[in-house]
């Protein structure tokens, strides 16, 4: 991969040869110092009367992970840089995490973006040290995430699309994570001026679970190196083993 933005370099770097990693090398972790353990928090707004449906919070964590990396602020010489590349040198760790009423309103006030889709929002906050985690963050709760299922179609032509495996359950939260970090490796591994369409679009991304078929599809044209398809592995530190491939993320869906 050649990315277009300078700070996903070592993610696109290290793409390829982390596909064929061995399942069990994906989640070692033996020479990670656990204070300096970097992750970017991502909270989802679920307030008790109006909880949004899974498609567009899923949708907006995709966004908002992505715009925080290619923030004009995560440039080179931006107030942002070194807190990104830090992190994206390293394991791209998410924590989600859900906020209400003041709670939510605490968050917004911390450095990060907000994606909003078809009212379901996402801050993603600027990634740091685990250990040092902002006490407006570590209050909120990660678990009892869960919204309610929705049943959104297939995406329009010309998007971008984040394909879930259906044959892998996934909490509302890991899934946002799933899928922020799917939007940054495909990110990584596209040329400019699809990036620059992307951007105009504000980054938006249907997040659709893949049908049997389409899941097949998918992996194959990605394990063949098909331009503008990308797979997700995941580490297995939750929910699912090792090595486990959550998603896929295509550019521009037909």
């Amino acid at each position: 991969m050649s990315p277009a933005v300078p700070v996903l370099a070592p993610l696109a770097a290290r793409y390829v040869d982390w596909l064929r990693l061995p399942a069990a090398a994906t989640s070692n972790t033996d020479d990670e110092d656990p204070q300096l353990v970097r992750a970017m928090p991502l909270v989802m707004r679920i307030e008790r009367a109006d909880p949004p449906s899974r498609t567009p919070l899923l949708e907006a964590a995709a966004a908002a992970a992505l715009a925080v990396c290619l923030d004009p602020r995560a440039e080179p010489g931006g107030e942002w840089h070194e807190a990104v590349a830090t992190w994206v040198n390293g394991r791209i760790r998410k924590i989600a995490r859900r906020a209400r009423g003041a709670h939510w309103t605490a968050v917004e006030s911390l450095p990060g973006v907000t994606a909003t889709v078809d009212g379901a929002s996402v801050r993603a906050l600027l990634p740091g040290l685990v250990s040092r985690t902002p006490r407006e963050v570590s209050r909120l709760q990660i678990s009892g995430t869960e919204v309610p299922a929705d049943s959104p179609g297939d995406p329009p032509p010309g998007r971008a699309v984040v394909w879930l495996n259906p044959s892998v359950e996934l909490t509302v939260g890991k899934a946002a994570a799933q899928v922020g970090h799917a939007t940054m490796i495909l990110a990584a591994a596209l040329p400019s001026a699809d990036l620059a369409a992307w951007r105009d679009a504000r980054w938006r991304t249907c997040v659709r679970v893949a049908s049997a078929g389409r899941w097949v599809e998918v992996s194959r044209a990605a394990d063949s190196g098909e331009r503008g398809l990308v797979l997700v592995r995941d580490a297995g530190f939750t929910e699912v083993d090792p090595g486990t491939v959550t998603c896929a993320a295509q550019w521009r869906v037909t």
